[in-house]
């Protein structure tokens, strides 16, 4: 196995090379790791999932809502089953809470019914419109002025950094090559069958089938391979993050009617024990600006105050921001060029982490169509991934675990109860960290209510002590 962050690229020449470590790139890199081949994942970044992926609202979706005959649709009804099933098998913590999506006025009232149409047509059949008392007796804290909801008992929350670190784990320890601090620019493909050319901030990448899940770039990287088929606009979606004390405020996902932007602001708990508000959807011109706004968190604590006045009294954790890939369509932009044994993957919203694994059996069927051979396929080795999650057992309260090895009982982090043996398994995993964002996605340190103020100092200690990978 083999994660690799400078230096001059192996010699020879792959047989897939996937552009984009994010969710579905990962996932895509883990399915083709099955087959008797050898894979390349490729990153612009030092770490998996630092796009996109890891700033989303972590929901597990069941796809109700998706527009009705769409790929989407789809693949985020099965992507659903298979990562709710594989996050089962390989410790990625997910909490069934159920969602809500709660009227406010009447023409959102009056929507709902047409929305209960629409998960039918979806394939799912368990949502229903429940009246305003029924609302406020699961949900005693929302603001005043609820005239009822469409209930949808199937939608959970997840967490999305241990769901891409998963499979990258996977995929490397199934012989996949990790290339990160690897930023492809350019492409040179031949008609003639020859491999394409990849040259990257690394040196050069040959590789006779290509799969580009790059995000936000996927557009820029189908340039050089001679299409024009969509245009990826920077969607950014800031998010406030509340203090876990504020957890028993909500016990569902609480979603808007859905606007022409996408499914608006919404209330939810995570599965880090705290609550989130957001997100804003601002389409912007520069794909780096993830950056937030006095404008945009005034907007989220406004609506906040609608749905959850109490949440605004509580204590602020964090505020980020993401950026979603959207296009002018209302679908995956999912297209394949089999005379050039090239996939691209682009348009991937905010279903993207539901929908990972689907989206990756559909990619390996679009290359077996291209000439790739996909006989041979294996079955990879479950994991066990370090749990992140507050409503599953962590090691600090693990008593049979300390005694095994007290390191586990040390804490670092307070705020977060993250550990000294924690933080040391991450820096000695198959994909280590390749800073400290990566360290928190991994153990949380960091990530709480001090954001690191007073374990700052000894959580970088410990990751500077850790040579960097090769």
């Amino acid at each position: 196995m083999s994660v690799t962050t400078r230096g001059a690229l192996p010699d020879g020449t792959y047989d897939v090379t996937v552009i984009g470590a994010g969710v579905v790139g990962s996932a895509i890199a883990r399915e083709l790791a099955r087959l008797p081949l050898r894979i390349a994942l490729l990153d612009a970044s030092d770490d998996v999932g630092d796009g996109t992926s890891k700033a989303n609202t972590a929901i597990l979706h069941t796809g109700f809502d998706a527009a009705p005959g769409t790929l989407e649709s789809r693949l985020v009804r099965d992507g659903s089953r298979r990562l709710a099933a594989y996050a089962a098998e390989n410790g990625i913590p997910v909490e069934p809470l159920g969602a809500l999506l709660v009227a406010w006025d009447g023409e959102q009232h009056a929507a709902l019914p047409s929305l209960a149409a629409k998960a039918v047509r979806n394939g799912y059949h368990d949502a229903r419109v429940i009246p305003a008392e029924e609302v406020r007796a699961r949900e005693p804290h929302l603001g005043p002025g609820v005239l009822g909801a469409l209930d949808v008992p199937g939608e959970s929350v997840i967490c999305p950094w241990t769901t891409t670190l998963a499979y990258a784990t996977q995929a490397v320890r199934a012989g996949v090559d990790l290339h990160l601090n690897c930023r492809v620019g350019s492409v040179t493909s031949s008609a003639s069958g020859d491999p394409h050319l990849l040259t990257t901030g690394r040196g050069p990448l040959r590789t006779r089938h290509l799969v580009n899940a790059a995000g936000l770039y996927a557009d820029e990287i189908d340039r050089l391979l001679g299409h024009a088929d969509f245009t990826v606009t920077p969607r950014r979606g800031q998010l406030i993050v509340f203090d876990a004390l504020a957890r028993d405020l909500v016990r569902h996902i609480l979603l808007p009617v859905p606007g022409a932007l996408g499914k608006g602001v919404l209330v939810t708990p995570t599965v880090h024990g705290k609550v989130m508000l957001g997100p804003t959807a601002e389409d912007l011109d520069d794909k780096t600006a993830t950056g937030s706004t006095a404008e945009g968190l005034a907007l989220l604590r406004e609506k906040g105050r609608r749905i959850l006045p109490a949440l605004l009294d509580e204590e602020v954790t964090a505020v980020y921001a993401g950026l979603r890939a959207a296009t002018a369509s209302e679908d995956y932009a999912i297209r394949a060029h089999p005379a050039q044994r090239y996939v691209t993957v682009g348009g991937i919203r905010s279903t993207g982490l539901t929908a990972s694994m689907a989206i990756a059996s559909h990619v390996v069927d679009l290359l077996a169509d291209g000439g790739l051979p996909v006989t041979g396929a294996r079955e990879l080795e479950p994991l066990r991934m370090p749990n992140l999650g507050e409503a599953f057992p962590r090691p600090y309260r693990d008593a049979e675990l300390i005694a095994a090895d007290p390191e586990y009982g040390r804490i670092v982090c307070h705020c977060e109860r993250v550990t000294r043996g924690e933080i040391r398994d991450a820096l000695a995993s198959t994909v280590p960290p390749g800073s400290l964002d990566g360290l928190r996605r991994r153990t949380r340190a960091r990530a709480g209510r001090c954001q690191g103020f007073h374990c700052g100092a000894e959580v970088r200690a410990l990751f500077d002590r850790k040579a960097p990978h090769a």
